[in-house]
């Protein structure tokens, strides 16, 4: 398994990137404020307009550093990407599969019942921290129903039919886990363009993170992050990224922006409300999430497939190194995480 290593995030819309021998250097109104040895890094995050000089971008792409630029929101604009890694045989092969409707499906059933499972075990692990109650038991039971429905669907048109429901029951019941901060951190339901309310801000937000570092772990083992099984492909979509997302979204992001509100790491204060419906984090805000975000990744897990202690960060990597076993014919099948 691969070593973790750091992920460059800069937040302050005025930052500038530079190169300065063999170190990444971060700017501001002409200013150092940060530097770091490319050698240390596996990524580099931007959110603002600044961007990064031609210098730096190349230190980058030699070194297979992923750099991604964002607006200040997290909408993702580009990436600078060097030579592609990985044989071609492999991609060749995810190319032929990825036009084959049956093999697609098939594939995207057990991401979507992984996916759904996952939501059901976030449901219970807040009922076994915080006692019994009912939306959450009830909720889970349609969940267990909804994930068997996805195992059965025939077509890509019903399970995300059954996706669209499943998702719908489980953030129906999501303010039942959010213990502390109720009154300032009200949710109805999730919104995503754009994101209505402080949770739905701070979900957008991750999942720009985690869709980023599963970008990242499909092109270091060699597939095309943007040729996937069930999101429709489209240009600058990295649809095989936002397959695999699926089954990590309920443990990589919910379950961070719930611990977030409930101890109050996070408050109003990290909001700016610009107008009815349009909530933006603050440069504070976004750097607590990143620096839990930072935190969390350095945790360990036993991965349930690999049987291997592993860095939460290195979910995404372990992932894609499956996928791609599998598409290559390693495997008889691929192993979704689950997480208990």
């Amino acid at each position: 398994m691969r070593k973790l290593l750091n992920v460059l995030y800069i937040t302050r819309p005025n930052a500038y990137l530079k190169k300065d021998s063999l170190n990444l250097v971060v700017e501001a109104d002409s200013e150092e404020i940060f530097r770091i040895p490319i050698h240390n890094i596996e990524g580099v995050v931007t959110f603002g307009y600044m961007g990064a000089s031609p210098g730096a971008m190349k230190l980058c792409v030699d070194n297979n550093v992923s750099l991604a630029f964002h607006t200040p929101t997290g909408k993702f604009i580009a990436r600078a990407q060097g030579p592609t890694h990985g044989n071609v045989l492999l991609r060749r092969r995810q190319y032929h599969l990825a036009e084959d409707r049956d093999f697609a499906v098939a594939l995207s059933r057990i991401m979507i019942a992984a996916k759904i499972q996952n939501y059901r075990n976030i449901l219970r692990r807040a009922i076994r921290d915080n006692g019994t109650n009912a939306d959450l038991e009830n909720a889970a039971k349609r969940l267990e129903r909804h994930k068997r429905e996805a195992l059965q669907a025939e077509n890509t048109t019903s399970l995300m039919g059954t996706e669209g429901i499943a998702a719908s029951e489980y953030f129906s019941v999501l303010p039942n886990m959010i213990i502390q901060q109720q009154e300032d951190f009200p949710f109805s339901g999730r919104t995503k363009h754009p994101p209505v309310g402080r949770v739905n801000v701070m979900l957008s937000f991750v999942y720009t993170l985690i869709a980023n570092e599963m970008t990242s772990a499909l092109d270091s083992v060699g597939l095309d992050p943007y040729v996937g099984f069930l999101h429709t492909m489209r240009p600058g979509r990295a649809s095989l990224a936002l397959d695999m997302m699926e089954e990590l979204r309920a443990y990589l992001g919910d379950r961070l922006v719930l611990s977030l509100i409930n101890r109050k790491q996070i408050t109003p204060r990290d909001f700016i409300q610009q107008s009815e419906d349009s909530i933006l984090l603050t440069d504070n805000g976004r750097r607590t999430i990143i620096s839990a975000w930072q935190e969390r990744k350095k945790a360990e897990i036993t991965h349930p497939y690999l049987n291997e202690r592993i860095p939460v960060g290195l979910l995404p990597h372990a992932q894609a190194m499956l996928m791609a076993r599998y598409l290559r014919g390693d495997l008889d099948n691929y192993p979704v995480f689950i997480i208990k």
